[in-house]
């Protein structure tokens, strides 16, 4: 016997497989997934890169490429390390990023004054003028976002989503619980 079946038993297969009751489809069980968190959150997220993109046009900026130049003009000469937990990148993402970014010559990075082994980053004056551009940009994707909900339920909202984030990750609304005052 080489291993490979031959056709009779090919066949003897399929038939138990064809005899077997079809697994019963129950219409309302899709209904659960649409109330999972986790589903909830992936779409919200979608939602959010989805108006993004269309705030953004042609300018072919990613919501994360944004967040490093944030965290770039709001702490000058940060470190990617630190920055890492600013904006809770992972450092392998980051690099990435940081790449595409610098490869458009919105950023440079220096040696660290701190620490010789580490890079220092700012933004350019291509990457200031970046930056400024696009935040009323990005101001309106997130009044977007929200508009749907009335004023009280948007408070509850962020207030809900910046605690389960917090509670999970154990961050303040200032960023990672070791940054201290969030300076």
């Amino acid at each position: 016997m080489n291993g490979v079946p031959t056709m009779a038993e090919a066949n003897e297969v399929e038939e138990v497989i064809q005899d077997q009751p079809a697994a019963e489809a129950s219409p309302g069980a899709i209904d659960t997934l649409y109330d999972m968190p986790g589903h909830l959150i992936r779409r919200s997220q979608q939602v959010a890169v989805g108006l993004f993109m269309d705030e953004m046009g042609d300018l072919d900026m990613t919501p994360v490429q944004y967040a490093a130049l944030m965290a770039i003009a709001s702490h000058p000469g940060v470190e990617a390390a630190r920055m890492s937990e600013l904006v809770a990148f992972d450092r392998s993402t980051l690099g990435d990023v940081l790449d595409r970014i610098e490869g458009r010559g919105w950023i440079r990075r220096a040696r660290s004054t701190r620490d010789g082994r580490a890079k220092s980053l700012w933004l350019t004056p291509e990457g200031c003028a970046m930056f400024a551009r696009v935040t009323p940009m990005v101001e309106r994707v997130q009044e977007r976002i929200l508009e749907p909900l009335s004023a009280a339920e948007r408070d509850v909202y962020l207030r809900l989503m910046r605690r389960l984030v917090g509670l999970h990750t154990g961050e303040s609304r200032y960023g990672p619980a070791s940054s201290g005052s969030g300076s």
